[in-house]
């Protein structure tokens, strides 16, 4: 009988510490950004945008290198614990390319507002803010805007382009495959067991985020999205393997989804951008119909 009721007693102060536990696990770590357009010669200015539950959001917008006409543009967002600052890597090829760019910082990250918790949808409303506000932008052709994202980020893409039908492109960069496959592998390498602490933490994420996994796991939603993709992975990444990326590029509906494996390149995949940009750059004007407008002006 004692041991009936310590073990209720135990259960119940588990389910009563559960919330408190598991938003400190997941809590974002908020960096702060160390580079800036200017550190890399390339103009540019901070903006700040309109986001959900009246939160805001910081970015950098890097103007097209032509005036001459309304120029393609990237919506780019990173992973978690990450900051549009570190994402800059991507912005030297991509201006002189002649592309407009807006790195964005969601919500508990980098200048942006904090916000009760971080999730992968909440990542793809804001990549969303960062859309609406480049095809506001009158630099920008409204009608060539990409995405670009980078690990959490990179899955927040792919939900945001399964959810429009209005992008031209997208650039998914270290996406894991579902996000319950993730978090149990997470849980397995602390030795959580996933019965019962692994399967009541993930119900209860799934509650709070409001969203079933299966309803936006990327090898899912891979399935909803008509633009081209472009899969992007390391095959030396030791914390999203590379066997997600294949599985999302396996589920593909059509033959638009390119695969592109980084040999040597771990999960930091901007990292590798000096030596496989010329690929991403090839997809991306393909993407956009025709070759975006470089500095002098000419296509």
């Amino acid at each position: 009988m004692y041991i009936f009721l310590l073990i209720a007693a135990l259960t119940f102060a588990a389910l009563w510490l559960l919330p408190f536990l598991v938003r400190r696990a997941y809590r974002a770590p908020r960096v702060r950004e160390e580079k800036t357009p200017a550190d890399l010669g390339l103009p540019g200015r901070g903006v700040r945008l309109e986001t959900e539950n009246g939160k805001r959001l910081f970015g950098w917008y890097i103007p097209p290198p032509s005036k001459e006409e309304k120029a393609p543009a990237i919506a780019i967002i990173h992973g978690w614990g990450g900051n549009s600052g570190q994402m800059l890597a991507f912005a030297p090829l991509l201006h002189d390319a002649g592309f407009a760019l807006l790195f964005v910082d969601a919500r508990n990250h980098g200048r942006s507002d904090s916000d009760s918790f971080s999730s992968m949808p909440r990542f793809a409303e804001d990549l969303e803010r960062g859309v609406e506000w480049l095809k506001k932008n009158p630099e920008v052709d409204p009608d060539r805007v990409s995405v670009l994202g980078h690990s959490v980020g990179a899955a927040a893409s792919l939900l945001l382009a399964s959810r429009r039908k209005d992008l031209v492109g997208v650039v998914a960069i270290a996406s894991f495959a579902h996000p319950e496959e993730l978090m149990r592998r997470q849980m397995a390498a602390h030795h959580i067991p996933y019965i019962p602490i692994g399967w009541l933490v993930l119900k209860y994420i799934e509650r709070t985020i409001g969203h079933k996994f299966d309803d936006i796991a990327p090898c899912n939603t891979i399935r909803k999205i008509t633009v081209p993709v472009l899969l992007v992975h390391g095959e030396a990444d030791r914390f999203v393997p590379v066997a997600d990326t294949r599985k999302i590029h396996a589920n593909q509906p059509h033959d638009r989804v390119e695969l592109l494996l980084l040999p040597g390149v771990g999960h930091n995949s901007a990292k590798a951008i000096a030596t496989h940009g010329d690929k991403l750059l090839d997809f991306l004007q393909r993407a956009t119909g025709k070759q975006p407008t470089a500095a002098s002006g000419k296509e």
